[in-house]
């Protein structure tokens, strides 16, 4: 039996939990739950040839963004960007600080920290 949480292998060995489950697993600085969905930390780079993820810089994901910044045209990219990526509705993801800066605020209701994570996996775009 395992010590942590008791359970079994199929030969009766103790398994080990997840990594998911484990206490001492970190998500990333750029994410944080929030009621309801995440709290992402966004680095946004205005007029890029395309809207896709950039990577990670200063403990925030840097989100390339293909729309000027001008009269909120990057923030409503950012915004369509980050819903589909996610699989959420444009209504559900709100700029909640940094609207008029490159460092942004972003809560995404109804998004899981997973699917958040894996927006640094394979680099989501959109052309």
């Amino acid at each position: 039996m395992s010590a942590r949480d008791g359970r079994r292998g199929a030969a009766g060995q103790a398994v080990a939990p997840s990594a998911r489950s484990r206490p001492d697993a970190r998500a990333p600085d750029w994410l944080a739950p929030a009621p309801g969905g995440v709290t992402l930390l966004v680095t946004a780079a205005p007029r890029a040839s395309r809207t896709e993820v950039a990577g990670v810089a200063a403990g925030r994901l840097r989100i390339r963004v293909a729309a000027p910044p001008v009269e909120g045209a990057a923030n409503d990219e950012l915004v369509r960007f980050l819903a589909g990526a996610l699989g959420v509705p444009k209504s559900a993801v709100a700029v909640t600080a940094g609207a008029a800066g490159r460092r942004k605020t972003v809560v995404v209701r109804g998004a899981s920290a997973l699917a958040a994570q894996r927006l640094l996996e394979g680099r989501a775009h959109r052309a």
